[in-house]
């Protein structure tokens, strides 16, 4: 396993007592549908975890719509869980893999090695029917302690000189769809467009039937970066980002980083110049 296990093998380990799963499913739209969803049926032995409320902080001026959350409250989530530095954590959504991919970016930011994405989700997991059920389960209060990887993470400033070309041999990575990126539509953030310098390599193409691409179709999808290059991804405000950034780590990229604020980061700033087009 590098970054993904498919539900065969969690069928084979749901068991383990050193494994732990984590319910990410969240409607960006309905923000209490992931929660209802995991109260009706859920893999078994799996707690739920709130996109808003436990993977993201409160939004303020800055920091973009789904701000990192604090480390030691999310420390204590997992605590909660049962789960220590040592356990195999297993994340799931409903398929789409942003949720999930988000949650296993925050554990790695938090140090954790033993953190996997569910490939295909829910969706694949009860396509293959495996077994669901409806039980809260309890599991006695571990201990975590919090070990920041910076590496994985740009800031704002990092970003900014990028784009202004201050440092001229890492690339900004847009996720968004092409119309975003271009500034054509902006459903969501109140300015349209990119940060300018920024390449767009939409999420979703990292994507076959709701799995990851092998990592030899996603090596070739990214062939146009040497491997050893500094690569920074974002999107609009963290989440749909971190499916490209597990992408590139499965394609064997080692110089990744992700800019948790993203777009909606960037225009809080005003000075901010916004690219447009291609």
């Amino acid at each position: 396993m590098k970054n993904l296990v498919d539900a065969d093998w969690l069928f084979e380990h749901l068991t383990d007592e050193n494994v732990r799963i984590a319910d990410c499913r969240f409607n960006l739209a309905a923000s209490e549908e992931g929660k209802t969803l995991y109260l009706k049926g859920h893999i078994p032995g799996s707690i739920y975890f709130h996109l808003e409320k436990n993977l993201s902080g409160p939004v303020s001026e800055h920091g973009g719509r789904h701000p990192l959350p604090d480390a030691d409250r999310l420390a204590e989530a997992l605590e909660n869980a049962g789960i220590n530095n040592d356990t195999t954590i297993i994340a799931y959504d409903g398929g789409e893999n942003s949720f999930a991919s988000r949650f296993w970016w925050l554990l790695k930011f938090l140090g954790h090695d033993k953190v996997y994405v569910l490939d295909g989700g829910y969706q694949d997991w009860t396509a293959k029917g495996y077994p669901i059920d409806s039980a809260l389960p309890s599991y006695s209060a571990a201990t975590y302690k919090v070990r920041i990887n910076e590496g994985i993470m740009a800031s704002h400033d990092e970003v900014k000189k990028i784009s202004l070309n201050e440092d001229s041999r890492a690339v900004l990575i847009d996720s968004r769809e092409e119309k975003r990126y271009l500034g054509i539509i902006e459903p969501i953030d109140k300015k349209a467009g990119h940060i300018p310098g920024a390449v767009n390599k939409v999420w979703t193409e990292s994507l076959s039937e709701g799995k990851f691409k092998t990592a030899e179709a996603l090596a070739n999808r990214f062939s146009e970066f040497d491997k050893d290059r500094p690569l920074i991804v974002y999107c609009g405000s963290g989440v749909t980002a971190s499916p490209n950034f597990l992408a590139l780590k499965e394609a064997g990229y080692k110089n990744v980083k992700l800019y948790p604020g993203s777009f909606s980061d960037w225009i809080s700033y005003d000075e901010n110049p916004i690219g447009t087009g291609k």
